[in-house]
């Protein structure tokens, strides 16, 4: 019986995580859904930066605080292990649910193209974005980074399987191309107001704040493995990519099979959605 409950807990949480990603993608294009960021009845500046500033840092302490090793071996003594990650997609998405339905647009216009040429350019520029996004998660895995996997195979009484050591899609471009699709789909915009420019600057800090975080845990690690996987490609500028500046992109197979072995391991959660 318990392995069905976590089976469907896992499959309720999964869902959830569709719904609001769904909603995130409607929300900042202002598209499809009840509120988007620069819709719903202004209010005072002050107040509305204010009760933003506090929903951005609910959103970044949630996933800082259980992004902590010591934060998680102290709620694997109340959660059981095959229910962890899906316990932590299901808070995140709350949180986030949360953020959308709470968030006071400000709609001082910072820049509007959506009459020009650069509207529909910036509109497509921002579509890749979510596009890079989902897609980096399926070159990992995308099951068990929204917990669904580990669920299922507990309910089958499988062990789940290592980690997969190839390098795929993306992460052949940037250390961390879910981040950058984030970064592209928070900034490309044909019709940027102030509320909208307060969360992709939040969203920017925090994203590049976590990924140092990050980059030293993977060197702590992996050490020199990981040292020659930064050498040879840019955490997220795939413009300085080895293969676009003349340098060399050689791969030995011994590196390259630990560095995906961690890079899998954490870029499960990364920076916005670590467990």
């Amino acid at each position: 019986m318990i392995r069905a409950i976590i089976a469907t807990y896992g499959l309720i949480a999964y869902v959830s995580f569709l719904a609001v990603f769904v909603y995130l993608i409607g929300f900042m294009w202002n598209f499809g859904v009840p509120k988007g960021i620069n819709e719903g009845e202004a209010g005072s500046f002050v107040l509305a930066i204010l009760v933003n500033a506090v929903l951005l840092a609910l959103f970044g302490l949630q996933h800082s605080v259980m992004a902590r090793p010591a934060f998680k071996r102290w709620w694997l003594k109340y959660i059981p292990k095959p229910a962890e990650r899906s316990t932590y997609v299901l808070l995140a998405s709350a949180v986030l649910g949360l953020m959308m339905w709470a968030w006071q647009p400000i709609p001082h216009i910072v820049w509007d193209v959506g009459d020009t040429p650069a509207g529909p350019l910036l509109f497509a520029v921002s579509a890749f974005g979510w596009i890079m996004v989902l897609a980096s998660t399926f070159h990992i895995d995308h099951f068990l980074l929204f917990g669904l996997k580990q669920a299922t195979f507990y309910l089958l009484r499988r062990r789940l399987p290592a980690p997969d050591f190839i390098v795929r899609g993306f992460y052949h471009l940037v250390r961390h191309p879910l981040m950058l699709g984030f970064l592209i789909a928070f900034w490309a915009t044909p019709r940027m107001t102030v509320g909208h420019l307060e969360f992709a600057i939040f969203m920017t800090g925090y994203i590049l704040v976590a990924l140092r975080y990050e980059e030293r845990d993977l060197v702590d690690e992996l050490g020199t493995a990981y040292i020659a996987y930064q050498k040879r490609t840019p955490m997220l500028n795939p413009l300085k990519h080895p293969i676009l500046v003349g340098g060399d992109d050689r791969r030995d197979a011994r590196s390259g099979q630990a560095v995906v072995r961690v890079v899998v391991e954490t870029e499960l959660s990364g920076p916005i959605a670590r467990p």
